[in-house]
Order: structure tokens, then sequence, then C-alpha cells
């Protein structure tokens, strides 16, 4: 409980911090577990307020069960949601049954995220990314500079000490807010638990299956597994060998997949 206290308590000061640097600031969601950590802490940062847009990247290969979910958390947090969908790229038939998943997630994903930006001209960006999911996403920093084109030169990145953060714009770009960026899959479980924070069904095991990492339907698969509570999924945790987004296609698509994704300007 104080590792989660701890873990709450700087991720609060994140927040804070993004809230009092940038002028014309938003949060990303996704709709998965991280992302309703993130709304949870945004309400506790903001005395039950989330004083800035949400923003859902709609890909239209979204799960049924989250599309429900979608309607039901904005009206039961009140929070201001903008749905943003590339539908220039839809038009010209980017789809997962005629190209790959690397491109489809950068054109459907990235490429929105582009034009959302564009149209709304955001400052800051809040994700809910964690260092423990992927090997680059453990590159990154609480405050992550994008350039005009969204793009992350993760091989040169500003340093951290002592909790002073770089808040300077880069020329026509934008910095990511990474607030729980030092929590891992076990920490975002054990909070949900003790916080009691709402999360899509598709989490809990149905037929010997579950998903561990939500995305598009046609590239994400369940992984085995009997864990339909979450005192079951917290248990399965301390003991599965099994990686986080092991049923994540696009990650496995070709070699170094999440980097080049991420490098553009990925989510």
């Amino acid at each position: 409980m104080q590792n989660l206290d701890n873990l709450e308590s700087q991720s609060i000061f994140i927040f804070r911090e993004a809230r009092y640097a940038f002028k014309n600031l938003a949060m990303l969601w996704s709709m998965g577990k991280d992302s309703n950590v993130l709304l949870w802490l945004a309400k506790k940062a903001f005395c039950g307020h989330i004083p800035f847009p949400v923003i859902h990247i709609d890909t239209t290969y979204e799960f049924p069960q989250m599309l429900e979910f979608r309607s039901w958390a904005k009206e039961y947090y009140g929070f201001e949601l903008i749905v943003k969908i590339n539908q220039e790229a839809i038009e010209r038939g980017i789809s997962y049954k005629t190209h790959d998943p690397v491109t489809v997630t950068h054109e459907l994903k990235t490429v929105a995220l582009k034009q959302a930006l564009e149209e709304y001209k955001w400052d800051g960006l809040i994700t809910g990314i964690r260092r423990d999911e992927d090997g680059v996403r453990a590159k990154e920093r609480y405050f992550s500079p994008r350039n005009q084109s969204m793009e992350w030169e993760y091989k040169n990145q500003p340093p951290e000490f002592w909790n002073l953060f770089l808040a300077t714009l880069p020329n026509n770009g934008h910095v990511r807010i990474q607030p729980l960026l030092d929590w891992t899959e076990l920490d975002i479980w054990l909070y949900i638990k003790r916080e009691n924070i709402p999360i899509p069904s598709l989490y809990f095991s149905k037929n010997g299956k579950r998903y561990r990492s939500l995305g598009c339907w046609p590239i994400t698969h369940p992984v085995p597994s009997n864990a339909s509570t979450i005192d079951e999924i917290i248990e399965e945790l301390y003991h599965t060998k099994t990686s986080e987004r092991a049923g994540r296609a696009q990650d496995h698509a070709e070699p170094n997949a999440m980097q080049k994704l991420r490098a553009k300007g990925f989510l």
C-alpha cells in the first residue's frame, strides 16, 4: 500500500506540474486499464474535475464492448470527450484486410493524432504509457518533447533530475506527459482493486481466455487464463511468464516495430 501511495502521489504531482506548465493541455484515453487509472488520478489531482479534454483516437476497429464502455465512462466521469477518426485514410482503403498492422496502426492512430493536434493546437498531451510495457517505452521521460512532425528523438532525451521537468516547447511541437511511467502492470491492478476503478469486461476470463492488453480487434488476441476476478488477475501476474503485450500483433509484425512506430509519434 505504501508503494501505491507513493506512485499515486508522484502521478498527481506530474498532473499538476503539467497543468501549470502548459496552456492547452489534453489527455489521451484508449479506454484500457492504464487509461482508466489515468482518469481516476486526474480526478484526484483536480478535486473531482478533469480540467482538460479527453481524446480517444478511434481506429473504427474497436471492440463493441469498448465503445459501450466509452459511452458509459463519459457520463460517469463527466469529462469533455473528443473522438478523432482518420477519415481520409479510411477513404483511401487503409484496413487490416489490405495492409500490414504497422501501416494501419500508423495511419489510423498516429496520423489521426497528428490531425487532431493540427486542429486543436495542444501543447501538452498526457498519456498512460508505462516503462515496463516495452523496451522502447523504457527510454521515455516524464515530460517528453515531440517535434512539429510528432517525431520522438529517443536518442536525444532531456535529463530529469530532482523532479525538474523540461516544459519548454519544441519549435511548433508538443510535449508528452507520462504520469504512469514508473508504474508496473501489477501496480495498475493493485490500484484498480484498492480504488475500485471501473474497467472493461474484456480483461476478465471467458472460456479460458482473457485480454491483458487491448487494441484493434483484428490484431489483438487473448491469452490463456482462468482469471475472472481482479484478485485472480493479481495472483496470475505474480506467476505468469507471458508478456503483457503478447497478444498485440502490431508489436511482432516486424523487427523493432514498436520503436519505429513511436519514433513517428505513436501513442
